[in-house]
């Protein structure tokens, strides 16, 4: 029978899994012959079963009876004894931290009996009644379900202006008695006198308290596992709510905000450990706690530097001083800021308790990026419009825009604009390029406006639902009835998803400006280039960045770009180039189409000219136009009535357009005519760009083009365009690497044949991902994807982490199976995944050459590169 429950003495801090990281602590503090209250652990395992299974596995009961007997001899107290009671708190202990996500219940073994007991043992009345209350307070809303706001209604009403501290004795036996009533009026039942059956229930509520909705919300966002299971843990109670001689508090060995070393904490007389949490009253600065109790203090200094040695880590503590005598109730690797993570980090280094191994493995690719943006100096402003979500970090301020084409002229005059849509498409890329940041009161983090922000480095807040967006009166209007009209000026923060009227303060990041080129000669900066240094000093992954113009490559390559993985040609036909695109759509005759061909043409050359003098060296992966074909194409709906309004007046150009709009339109456009096809389909289209990357190469000094060939389904469609593109490259006398993006699930499971024909490969994750769940990223959040966030089909959405079991395997199919014909066959990721920190760990794992990823997001796949070489060397990355 497997054993459920150990008592401090027998576990360790290596056993979180099992323990939870609160239970594994205390073992561990036990372990090191620290005051810590004597008590025993009900592992993960148990609440597993009870969580599927609705009851407690067979001999937990048993177990737990055998415990506290152990802890009853070793306490000389009975669980509830009426002369002298024992008293246990039981809480909630995961393997990954959730601070205030689960439930704890404090002071169980009290009843009408044993609170007289309490109060002659303690000689104090006040403390045990008061302990009482407490205990049916959270008793009743953690474990029986009853509203909390009806205790707190109650004490507010007994105690008037008075503070819970001046509450005396016979207040305290009338609250009880309430409290009481409360629990009987509102589940039909007694408050439980029974002092085990305080304990069962209290430890049933507690594994139950592992899929409530604030603990399930908070593991999503942590990306924290969902089966994992809570561990409980049963605890002697030790009591700072005595008196003036008594306390309760929480230290940090570092500042957790900054990471410099020092006294960090708060402190509380006469309280427990709920009152510091609540903000009930005020805590003094734990420094205070010398005056007040100078060896409980000095005592608690050692035993801070003894475990941030111990753990060589910034600790957090939480500790209670019962009448001069202090104890420690957890201890836990504190969490932090992202500037305090890279301080802290060297700081340890420096102090030889790490090396810079794992110093690399003691910070994240999402704390470098929190680092990376630009950021409101306060963190809240006066005239909050509303909140939306924040779908790309950073801080913008500026003018409110409606339209791209506004976006464009008060940027093109100098001035900083907010472009606000209900949502963004493709046609407002040149809008979100002149903004500094993008409103949308609609979509969601994967949403078009969200993946471009992101891409490009803007804010963007997506999502208010708030706003009332009327693009054709240029204005929007908050519930509460405020109208922001185009021209007032607007705050977003993308960090936490406010929009303020008004201009909030900016400050820049200098940990951007440092990968500009600055000297790192600020001490938050200092740490990230020396984090950064070893980063690459040990990954095996190179980190490309996805780039459409020189402007982005050469910012990228500032940023530790080695190349280009992506340039996506079909941006370079927006805007004013969209003309003559559909005078291509509109051929019909082959000397109208390379009439159409022959303008296009050097424009592509100087696109391509740019971008290999920008990567002067370094290889740029051009991927062959690849757009679905209605985003060229006007609105079918809006050119008929167009073409019906103006009747026998409409030129024939319109009737032409129409024509061709109705011959190409697609249920599905992203399943239709485009990539691969779109090359075959069109003649010359592709050859005109091949020609032009040719030129480019021929006017560069050191250039190393790489030709990719998008949406291949089948070998057969690569070898058509490959063979025509290799007799380019040989008539023109230019050397460039011919390969393909895998983004079709068939192209991934015929992978070897494929390789016959390609010289790399490139995986294309945003369309493979939507291929292979059969979804379009733009539609589902709104549809579903919330619900099945709730429902724990998804513990993240694909489309922001790559799915292991099923794009994964397939990417991982790819890669063994192209690798098998050819050897040498490069691999490489280029879809958004690239900068994701967990998709960039797995496409180390599968053995990929290189991520590429949007220029911002180079330093982090660059980090998170180095921490997974680390990983698969055995270092911890926590």
């Amino acid at each position: 029978m497997p054993k459920y429950v150990y008592d401090f003495t027998e576990g360790n801090k290596d056993l979180k899994g099992l323990l939870g990281g609160k239970g594994a602590n205390l073992a561990e503090m036990t372990n090191l012959g620290l005051p810590v209250p004597p008590g025993f652990t009900i592992t993960t395992e148990a609440c597993r079963h009870y969580l599927s299974h609705g009851d407690m596995p067979d001999g937990l009961g048993e177990e737990v009876a055998a415990h506290l007997a152990a802890l009853e001899s070793g306490m000389g107290k009975r669980l509830g004894d009426p002369d002298d009671p024992l008293l246990v708190s039981v809480r909630s202990g995961a393997k990954f931290s959730m601070p205030g996500m689960m439930e704890t219940v404090l002071n169980i073994g009290i009843n009408d009996r044993s609170v007289l007991g309490l109060a002659k043992q303690s000689g104090n009345e006040r403390f045990a009644w008061d302990s009482y209350r407490r205990l049916i307070q959270m008793f009743g809303k953690t474990v029986l379900g009853v509203d909390g706001e009806l205790f707190e209604r109650a004490i507010d009403e007994l105690k008037g202006e008075r503070e819970d501290t001046d509450l005396d004795t016979p207040d305290l036996q009338r609250l009880v008695e309430t409290y009481k009533g409360i629990v009987r009026e509102r589940t039909g039942r007694e408050f439980p006198a029974d002092p085990r059956e305080q304990m069962d229930l209290a430890i049933r509520a507690v594994f139950g308290s592992w899929n409530a909705p604030r603990a399930v919300l908070y593991r999503r966002q942590e990306r924290i596992p969902a089966d994992l299971g809570t561990a409980v843990n049963v605890v002697a109670m030790v009591f700072g709510n005595l008196g003036a001689d008594s306390g309760t508090g929480v230290a940090f060995t570092r500042d957790p905000g900054t990471g410099q070393r020092g006294v960090y904490g708060d402190y509380l007389q006469n309280a427990q450990g709920e009152d510091v949490v609540a903000g009930i009253r005020n805590t003094v600065p734990l420094q205070e706690l010398e005056a007040v109790d100078p060896v409980s203090y000095r005592r608690l200094l050692e035993i801070m530097a003894t475990l941030e040695g111990h753990y060589r880590d910034l600790c957090d503590i939480e500790f209670t001083v019962e009448r001069g005598k202090l104890w420690m109730l957890q201890t836990r690797v504190g969490k932090r800021t992202a500037a305090a993570a890279f301080r802290i980090a060297v700081q340890l280094v420096d102090e030889g308790l790490i090396d810079m191994d794992e110093a690399v493995t003691r910070v994240t690719g999402d704390q470098l990026a929190q680092l990376m943006f630009p950021r409101f100096a306060t963190p809240e402003g006066d005239g909050r419009l509303t909140t939306g979500m924040n779908a790309s970090p950073g801080a913008a301020v500026g003018k409110a825009v409606f339209t791209s084409a506004r976006a464009v002229e008060l940027a093109g005059r100098g001035e900083d604009v907010i472009l606000v849509r209900r949502e963004t498409n493709p046609d407002d890329l040149s809008g979100m390029i002149a903004a500094k940041g993008v409103l949308t009161s609609r979509g969601g983090k994967t949403s078009h406006a969200a993946v471009v922000a992101r891409g490009m480095g803007k804010t963007c807040v997506c999502g208010a639902e708030e706003l009332d967006v009327d693009v054709d009166a240029r204005r929007f209007t908050t519930r509460d009835g405020t109208v922001v009209e185009e021209g007032d000026v607007i705050s977003i923060d993308g960090g936490n998803g406010a929009v303020y009227l008004g201009e909030v303060p900016v400050v820049a990041s200098p940990v951007v400006e440092y990968f500009e080129g600055g000297h790192p000669d600020d001490e938050l900066v200092a740490a990230v280039h020396r984090v950064m240094t070893h980063a690459d000093s040990v990954r095996v992954l190179g980190v490309r960045a996805n780039a459409d113009t020189p402007e982005d490559a050469a910012r990228a390559r500032r940023f530790g770009a080695q190349g280009v993985g992506l340039c996506r040609t079909e941006h370079m036909f927006l805007g004013d180039r969209r003309k003559l695109v559909e005078d291509l759509i509109l051929a019909t005759t082959p000397q109208e189409r390379q009439a159409a061909l022959d303008a296009l043409e050097p424009l592509q050359t100087a696109d391509f000219t740019g971008l290999f003098a920008a990567m002067d060296g370094l290889p740029v992966t051009i991927r062959l136009i690849d757009p679905p074909l209605h985003e060229f194409l006007p609105d079918i709906t809006d050119l008929s009535v167009r073409l019906a309004l103006a009747a026998d007046q409409a030129p024939e150009k319109d009737r032409r357009l129409l024509e061709a709009v109705r011959r190409l339109h697609e249920q599905n456009p992203m399943l239709g005519l485009r990539g691969v096809r779109l090359g075959l389909a069109v003649p010359g289209l592709f050859a005109m760009q091949v020609r032009a990357i040719a030129a480019a190469a021929r006017r560069s000094a050191n250039p190393k083009a790489e030709i990719m060939i998008p949406l291949v389904s089948a070998v057969q469609e690569l070898e058509l365009v490959r063979d025509e593109a290799a007799k380019i490259l040989a008539e023109t006398g230019v050397d460039a690497l011919i390969g393909t993006m895998i983004e079709v699930p068939r192209a991934a499971l015929t992978a070897g044949q494929i390789a016959e024909a390609a010289e790399f490969f490139s995986f294309g994750t945003n369309d493979l991902t939507q291929m292979t769940w059969g979804f379009s990223r733009d539609d589902v959040e709104s549809a579903f994807f919330g619900r099945y966030l709730d429902l724990g089909i998804f513990g993240v959405s694909p489309f922001e982490s790559i799915d292991p079991d099923g794009v994964g395997r397939l990417m991982r199919i790819a890669a063994e199976e192209g690798r098998r014909t050819r050897p040498g066959l490069k691999l490489g990721i280029c879809g958004e995944h690239g900068g994701d920190p967990e998709s960039v760990r797995f496409c180390h794992e599968i053995g990929l050459d290189y991520v590429s990823c949007s220029p911002f997001r180079v330093p982090v796949a660059r980090l998170e590169a180095g921490r997974a070489a680390l990983a698969s060397t055995g270092s911890d990355t926590r």
